[in-house]
């Protein structure tokens, strides 16, 4: 099978109400280790890289990775940019083969993220590739983006401004997730989910998951969110299996 976009699965998940996970690979350990559990669950399942990841392995070197993986698996799969930082990396990662990519324009002030945004979609519509956004601020640290103390959760009649001015195939929105390890257990403000949902037709989706109850990420995907990212407990997995080998 070959790779697919995002907007495909995304779009089918939001009318038959479940979400795709979405698993951050840093290495061909990783994306084995997410190719083998989406195949035991017959479940489709993207695979991201954050600008960091492209740091260490370019991006033509995961996409040759997960353009195999994907050309001998029997689920869907597509190859995804994480919290990507700007135009030129989101250039970089169409002409390598990416099938969907992420803007991160969330530290912006609402005009700036829009022009970011805007650009970024203008640029992935000619060649075909779905493009997430971010409005409001998920909190912790994504590789080099870290939420300030004033980190603010998305507002939903801004939200549907915001997809309206951009074009975007999907948002990214902040309800009370953090990337990293919690201090404590996560309380997701789950009525403003709700009401994004009201008023946005894109797929939402849902970062910072890792170490979030599995009721709270079930809850979230009945209200609406069609995409669940996870970073920070496959590398802890990874982590403790190097140790243990």
């Amino acid at each position: 099978m070959s790779l697919v976009t995002t907007k495909e699965m995304l779009v089918h998940a939001k009318e038959e109400h479940y979400a795709v996970g979405a698993f951050n690979v840093e290495n061909m350990e990783m994306i084995q280790a997410a190719l083998e559990a989406a195949e035991r669950l017959r479940a489709p399942v993207i695979m991201q890289t954050t600008p960091s990841a492209l740091k260490y392995a370019g991006a033509d070197y995961f996409y040759g990775n997960v353009f195999a993986a994907a050309r001998d698996s029997s689920v869907p799969i597509a190859l995804h940019l994480d919290h990507g930082s700007d135009y030129s990396l989101a250039v970089q990662v169409v002409r390598a083969g990416y099938t969907s990519l992420m803007i991160d324009g969330s530290k912006l002030l609402l005009e700036s993220n829009i022009q970011i945004t805007k650009k970024v979609v203008e640029l992935c519509d000619s060649a075909g590739v779905p493009v997430e956004a971010e409005l409001g601020k998920v909190g912790g640290k994504e590789d080099d983006l870290e939420a300030g103390p004033g980190e603010a959760y998305t507002d939903p009649e801004e939200a549907k401004f915001f997809v309206e001015q951009t074009g975007i195939s999907s948002l990214a929105v902040a309800i009370g997730t953090a990337h990293g390890f919690y201090q404590g257990e996560p309380r997701l403000d789950l009525q403003r989910l709700s009401e994004i949902r009201q008023r946005v037709s894109v797929p939402l989706v849902l970062h910072g998951a890792s170490g979030v109850p599995a009721d709270a990420v079930a809850e979230s995907i009945r209200r609406g969110i069609c995409k669940v990212n996870y970073a920070t407990e496959l590398q802890a997995a990874y982590s403790a299996a190097a140790k243990t080998d």
